[in-house]
């Protein structure tokens, strides 16, 4: 897959269908990989985000982004990361950068055990907690087409539901445009 150019990136919003798209592995490193990363992690910062996977910038490709303090020697890219275990569970709420104004409380494992790859291609191993188990998590459902409107309890679609269907309008109306 050819990557588009970085500067041209922006984060897109629901109901965007790229977001609900299972993504393909990365099979090439390199440069022009290393390059997406810089910008993906420019972007999540701008938006004061926490993390931000490929199809949050229109790239259905196995990569997301993260920094669970913000703090810019914290930066970590996770190309085609798999889980190797997931342990312990807490209800917390959610937001996402592809759909502002949504929050939701989301289950996830309050440990996790990740494989992935470095931008030049070398693999690690990380276990991360708390936060940073439940932001890789997020970005991890992502890159497998799940959004946290999906699986809404009744109490959050109602307390989001202005917010979604302002999301809709607004990308049907630049949809026509």
């Amino acid at each position: 897959m050819r990557l588009p150019d970085p500067d041209n990136l922006r984060i897109v919003h629901y109901p965007d269908p790229v977001l609900k798209k299972v993504c393909a592995p990365v099979e090439e490193f390199g440069p022009e990989l290393k390059a997406l990363a810089d910008k993906m992690l420019a972007l999540m910062h701008e938006a004061e985000g926490a993390g931000l996977a490929g199809p949050q910038v229109g790239i259905p490709i196995r990569l997301f982004v993260c920094n669970p303090t913000g703090e810019p020697g914290n930066d970590l890219v996770c190309v085609n990361p798999r889980f190797i275990e997931l342990t312990g569970g807490e209800e917390k709420e959610e937001g996402c950068l592809s759909i502002p104004g949504v929050s939701v409380t989301t289950r996830r494992a309050t440990q996790a055990v990740m494989e992935a790859w470095d931008t030049d291609g070398k693999p690690f191993r990380r276990t991360g907690c708390d936060l940073e188990a439940r932001i890789w998590q997020h970005e991890a459902d992502h890159l497998e087409g799940r959004l946290l409107t999906d699986n809404m309890a009744t109490t959050d679609e109602i307390a989001n539901r202005r917010a979604v269907r302002q999301l809709e309008a607004d990308y049907a109306a630049t949809s026509r445009a």
